[in-house]
């Protein structure tokens, strides 16, 4: 895989009036909605920031009722585990990437996971906690005074459809931190003191009616210089792949919240195999320009075969008709896929309802071309 990282990210799954017939559900993220929950790794290649794959997923929905005070339950006992439970099989199913870095949001803040992280994995969050520091004084403080080490331009993930996103321009500062172990709730087998690297990414002049950006990031990751510093706020700025993902689960030709499924276990199944899609409807849209990835990365040799035999009948007489990518790369499959879908090779590029339409249409095919393919034989 080379260099990659993981997303994740846990957003409630709410339910509208007519789901509420819906069996086996218990609240969603406002208490009272029967909902459930989605958390998913998804891994980025780090240099082209392509897609590669999915990692890990949990689903699962919430007893109704009291629960324990939180501060009382020991981390196991919190969906907070989840954060813990994922990066370490992020390190299981990614041994043999040349580094792995996880990288997650405010939600991931929690001074366990970064405690007992599984060795060859880097961490990467962004601080949610003003945490107590050992020498005294508060995180969100020390970094105001530390020197600016530069400035660089951050590209900033569009907010949804029909925005394009944004160059950021920001300063960076960084620095080594000395954090405490929290005084409640924390166990006491975990180290009193963690060494991290606190980088700050502030825009200091942002456009007009725009928040400006300021991401306080902690990291297992040395922060010595401004080229450092330039790296940590890139790899953080990936974690809009993971949004990307869900968006396509909800909205780009999934339709999870569409699902008239009534039964939870279904429900699940479903959503497994909904996050699972979308993440091959991304891997396919990023291909859509070209690159080097194998079609294998999305397809099994049987769909690869069935759409060796397809993809000649799509092409054109024009040249911008022809596929122009090499046979069995994940470019020539995603034209294929974009074909299938609807495009006529013109106009704007396929998105992912184009590439979602595309594959399904391409399953269908491919069953049909291997039981004429074995009555011929």
């Amino acid at each position: 895989m080379g260099s990659g990282s993981s997303w994740r990210r846990t957003p409630a799954r709410s339910i509208s009036a007519v789901e509420r017939a819906r069996r086996g559900l218990g609240p969603a993220g406002d208490g009272e909605t029967p909902g459930f929950f989605l958390h998913a790794a998804v891994a980025i290649d780090a240099a082209d920031e392509a897609v590669v794959g999915l990692l890990d997923a949990a689903l699962w929905t919430r007893r109704a009722g009291r629960v324990s005070a939180r501060r009382k339950r020991a981390l196991a006992e919190k969906e907070s585990q989840r954060w813990l439970s994922t990066t370490q099989a992020v390190a299981a199913r990614a041994a043999e990437a040349r580094q792995v870095i996880v990288v997650g949001d405010r939600e991931s803040d929690i001074f366990a996971v970064f405690a007992r992280r599984p060795p060859g994995v880097e961490l990467l969050v962004r601080a949610a906690q003003d945490r107590a520091l050992t020498g005294g004084g508060r995180l969100f403080a020390c970094a105001a005074t530390w020197p600016v080490l530069g400035h660089a331009a951050v590209k900033i993930a569009p907010r949804g459809p029909g925005d394009k996103g944004r160059l950021a321009r920001v300063s960076l500062r960084a620095g080594t931190v000395r954090i405490a172990r929290p005084r409640n709730g924390a166990d006491r087998a975990d180290p009193p003191y963690l060494d991290l690297s606190l980088v700050e990414v502030r825009e200091d002049q942002p456009p007009p009616d725009l928040a400006s950006i300021h991401w306080r990031l902690i990291t297992t990751l040395p922060a010595t210089d401004l080229a450092a510093a330039q790296e940590i706020a890139q790899f953080y700025r990936l974690r809009w792949r993971i949004e990307q993902t869900f968006r396509a689960c909800k909205n780009d030709g999934l339709g999870l919240p569409d699902l008239q499924t009534h039964g939870a276990d279904r429900l699940f199944k479903m959503a497994a195999l909904a996050i699972g899609a979308a993440v091959r409807t991304i891997q396919l849209v990023d291909a859509r320009d070209g690159g080097a990835r194998p079609g294998s990365d999305v397809a099994e040799p049987a769909v690869l075969e069935a759409a060796a035999a397809i993809g000649p009948t799509l092409e054109g007489k024009t040249q911008r008709q022809q596929n122009p990518h090499p046979a069995g790369s994940l470019p020539w499959l995603a034209w294929i896929v974009a074909r299938l879908g609807g495009w006529n090779c013109y106009y704007k590029p396929p998105g992912p309802k184009t590439m979602r339409a595309g594959w399904d249409k391409l399953a269908a095919m491919t069953a049909g071309f291997h039981i004429a393919m074995s009555v011929r034989h």
